[in-house]
């Protein structure tokens, strides 16, 4: 039988978190080079977590 795990946590971060994430991405850069990928990931989840709460907030 096949049997679906529970996740232990929420699956994203909230939109607080994630805008925290990209700043903190942004400030701690090294090379002075743009994270291009991270920082895109990083808004494509905090874009999603602010969608999902406006929507529970309805």
């Amino acid at each position: 039988m096949h049997q679906t795990l529970t996740p232990a946590g929420p699956a994203r971060p909230s939109a607080a978190e994630a805008n925290e994430a990209i700043r903190h991405l942004v400030e701690t850069r090294v090379d002075g080079e743009w994270p291009a990928e991270a920082y895109e990931f990083l808004l494509s989840e905090w874009a999603e977590a602010s969608r999902a709460e406006v929507s529970a907030a309805r």
